[in-house]
C-alpha cells in the first residue's frame, strides 16, 4: 500500500489548491505529532518506526521466533492441510492471505524502495529485508488475535480484527477508555480507507494509464479524461466491494498472485540480462549495510532508512491486515496467525528486494546519479531499470503499478466499511452508503490529489500503531497459549479433529 514519499503527479486545479492550502497547516500540525521525529546524530526519523521496530523485536523474542519455527506450518495451512468445508468463516486461508497482501503490495513497494535505496544506499535493502523479517511476528500476532474475538452474525458475515480485540485489552483500563481508543482507531481507519485506500490509489492509477497511454500527448489528455476514467474506475470499484470480502477475495485471489508472479518475473529479466552485476549488487548491498560510503548517519542512518521503507510497506502492527484475516474460515484462530505471517515475507523479503536488486542490478543514470539524493521519483528509478529489457517494457510496469493501485483499493474499502460498520451500525443501509461513498471518493481522486487531505490521511494510518501495537502488548499471553496448544496438537496429529479443546465457535470469545 503506502502512500507515503509518493506524489500524484494529476494537473492541479484551482479547487485542488484551494484545499490543499486550507488543509496545509491541519495536516501539518496532525502529522507534526504522530511522526513525531527522533534524532540520532545527523539522521531524523519518525519515533513511530522505532515503535514499531521494536514491537516486532519483541514479539519475536517473546514468541521465540515462531516466523522461522512455523514457517513450514505457514506452509501446510495455507494449503488447507487442516482445513476442513465445515469451518467457520468466509474465505479460504488463501484467500485471506490474497486479500490482506492486495492491501499491502503496491505502490509503496516499487516508488518507496526506489526512494529508500536512492537515500540509503544499496545496504538499505538489507535491513529492509531484518525488519521485514522481523514483522512476520507482529503479524502472527495482531491476525491470531482478530480471528480469535470476531464475531459472526446470523448470515455468516464476519467482524473482526481490532474493533473486537481492542475493548478486550483495554479493559484493564475501563470500559470508557476502552471505547475511546477502539473508536480513534475506527475513525483513523475509516479515514484512510476513504482517502489513501481510496482517492490516493485512484489518483495514481489515473496518473500512470495517462502516462503509459502519451501523456500530455494521449488520449487521456483531454480536460473530460480524468472525470470519464473515474466514473468508469468507480464502477469497477463497485461492481467488486458491493459484494463484501467474498467478492474481494474472489478477485484479489486471482489478481494478486497474477500481478506478483508478472513483476518477479519481470525482476528476474532484468537480473538475467544483468546476470554478471549480481555478485557484485549483493556485495554491495552488505557492505553497504555495514560500512556505507557518504550516507548520512553511516551504519545507524541506512539502517533507519531499511527499517522505515520495511515499517511503511508491509504495515506490520498498524491493525489492518486483521480485518481481512478475521473472515477466514477455521475453528483455531492461530492457524491465521502462522498464515499472516507469510504476509511480510512476501511483501518484503520478495517484492521490496526483488525491486531493490533490479534498480541495483541495472545501474541506470538516474540511479547513479540520484544515490544520498532520493530526488528523483521512486518509479522512475525501477521504470529506468526495466527499460533495459526493452525500451516498451516500463509501459508494462506502468500497467502492473495500476493494478496494484486497484487491488489495494479495493482491500482497504473493506477495511474502511468494517470500521464504519463499527462506528455506525451493522446494517445493509450502511454498509451500502459507505460502498458508494467510496466510489464518490474515486471519482473526486482521478480529477483532484488534494495531497495535504492523503498527508493527513497516513498521520491517521499511522496513529492507529501506536493504539494497536499496546493492545497487542496485553494480550500476547493469549496468544502464547493459542501457539503452544496449537503446536502440541500438531504433534499430537489432532489438528483436523473437531472435537478438540480449541475448536470451539469463534463467535465466543475466550
Amino acid at each position: 500500500m503506502n502512500t507515503l514519499l509518493l506524489a500524484a503527479d494529476a494537473p492541479k486545479s484551482p479547487v485542488d489548491d484551494a484545499i490543499n492550502s486550507w488543509f496545509d497547516p491541519i495536516a501539518t500540525f496532525f502529522g507534526g505529532i504522530i511522526f513525531f521525529p527522533i534524532t540520532l546524530g545527523p539522521i531524523s526519523f519518525p519515533f513511530v518506526v522505532l515503535w514499531l521496530i521494536a514491537a516486532a523485536l519483541i514479539f519475536s523474542i517473546y514468541f521465540g521466533f515462531i516466523q522461522f519455527r512455523g514457517f513450514k506450518v505457514s506452509l501446510d495451512v495455507i494449503r488447507g492441510k487442516y482445513s476442513s468445508k465445515n469451518d467457520p468463516g468466509e474465505i479460504t486461508h488463501f484467500q485471506a492471505l490474497a486479500s490482506a497482501l492486495s492491501g499491502t503490495v503496491g505502490l509503496g513497494n516499487i516508488a518507496g524502495v526506489g526512494v529508500a535505496i536512492a537515500l540509503g544506499g544499496p545496504g538499505a535493502t538489507f535491513w529492509m529485508i531484518i525488519a521485514g523479517l522481523l514483522g512476520m511476528c507482529t503479524k502472527f500476532v495482531e491476525c491470531t488475535l482478530g480471528v480469535k474475538y470476531r464475531e459472526i452474525d446470523a448470515d455468516g458475515v464476519v467482524y473482526g480484527g481490532p474493533f473486537k480485540y481492542l475493548p478486550i485489552a483495554f479493559r484493564k483500563f475501563s470500559k470508557p477508555v476502552a471505547s475511546v481508543l477502539t473508536g480513534i482507531f475506527a475513525v483513523s481507519i475509516l479515514i484512510f480507507g476513504v482517502v489513501g485506500g481510496g482517492m490516493f490509489q485512484a489518483n495514481q492509477t489515473f496518473a500512470q494509464v495517462r502516462t503509459a497511454t502519451g501523456g500530455s500527448e494521449g488520449f487521456l489528455a483531454g480536460p473530460w479524461a480524468s472525470l470519464i476514467f473515474g466514473i468508469v474506475f468507480a464502477v469497477l470499484v463497485g461492481l467488486v466491494i458491493l459484494g463484501g470480502i467474498r467478492s474481494i477475495a474472489h478477485v484479489t485471489d486471482k489478481l494478486v498472485p497474477a500481478m506478483g508472479i508478472f513483476y518477479v518475473i519481470s525482476c528476474l529479466l532484468v537480473l538475467g540480462i544483468n546476470f554478471g552485476q549480481i555478485p557484485q549488487a549483493i556485495g554491495e548491498i552488505f557492505q553497504g549495510a555495514f560500512a556505507p560510503q557518504g550516507i548520512a548517519g553511516g551504519i545507524v542512518g541506512v539502517m533507519i532508512i531499511g527499517f522505515q521503507r520495511s515499517a511503511f510497506s508491509n504495515e506490520a502492527g498498524i491493525g489492518s491486515a486483521p480485518i481481512a484475516h478475521s473472515a477466514v474460515k477455521t475453528r483455531r484462530p492461530i492457524s491465521e496467525g502462522f498464515v499472516a505471517l507469510l504476509e511480510p515475507f512476501v511483501d518484503t523479503v520478495i517484492v521490496c528486494t526483488m525491486t531493490a536488486l533490479t534498480i541495483i542490478v541495472a545501474n541506470q543514470p538516474s540511479y547513479t546519479n540520484d544515490l544520498g539524493e532520493g530526488e528523483i521519483g521512486g518509479v522512475a528509478l525501477a521504470s529506468d531499470a526495466f527499460s533495459t529489457v526493452a525500451s516498451w517494457y516500463p509501459v508494462l510496469l506502468a500497467i502492473a503499478v495500476a493494478l496494484f493501485a486497484f487491488s489495494t483499493l479495493i482491500t482497504w474499502a473493506y477495511y474502511g466499511e468494517r470500521a464504519w460498520a463499527y462506528l455506525f451500525g451493522k446494517s445493509n443501509g450502511a454498509a451500502t452508503v459507505f460502498r458508494v461513498l467510496v466510489c464518490v471518493f474515486v471519482v473526486i481522486g482521478c480529477i483532484a490529489s488534494f495531497s495535504k487531505v492523503v498527508e493527513f490521511a497516513d498521520a491517521a494510518l499511522f496513529l492507529c500503531a501506536f493504539i494497536n501495537i499496546l493492545g497487542l502488548y496485553m494480550l500476547m499471553p493469549v496468544v502464547k497459549k493459542e501457539m503452544k496448544k496449537y503446536l502440541a496438537d500438531r504433534k499430537a496429529g489432532t489438528l483436523s479433529d473437531p472435537d478438540t479443546k480449541d475448536a470451539v465457535p469463534v463467535d465466543q470469545p475466550a
